[in-house]
């Protein structure tokens, strides 16, 4: 079995699980830019105690590389639990990430979300110089 089969796309504007990679025009090779990922652009996910991201990684294929190179995760650890309950503590992360990057090579960035109930979610996008 592998975990592939357990990951799921979809396009971001209609479904709320779904990473969104964001990244300027222009980008150059060996120059650093700002990668933004997030998850509920179009349609906001809830992230409540008992339905949450908990975390975003970003990945780079390059064009005839090899393995991926994990660029970033980011975790998103506080869903308002408290000791009064779910969805009473006093703080909120959102699923929401930015990396400085730089490529010396165009390839491919991805971007995997996993949310505490629907699992593992992908999207990808082509880095062109």
């Amino acid at each position: 079995m592998a975990i592939g089969q357990f990951v799921k796309s979809a396009d971001f504007k209609s479904e709320k699980h779904v990473p969104v990679i964001e990244l300027p025009a222009g980008i150059k090779a060996g120059e650093p830019f700002f990668v933004t990922v997030s998850v509920g652009k179009e349609i906001p996910h809830p992230n409540t105690t008992e339905h949450f991201i908990n975390w975003i990684a970003l990945y780079f294929k390059g064009e005839g590389e090899g393995p991926v190179t994990q660029l970033a995760k980011f975790e998103f650890l506080a869903h308002g639990e408290s000791t009064k309950g779910a969805n009473q503590g006093p703080a909120y992360t959102d699923p929401f990430g930015t990396a400085k990057v730089k490529l010396n090579a165009p390839g491919t960035l991805i971007a995997v979300s996993y949310c505490n109930i629907h699992g593992l979610w992908e999207s990808s996008t082509e880095v062109k110089f």
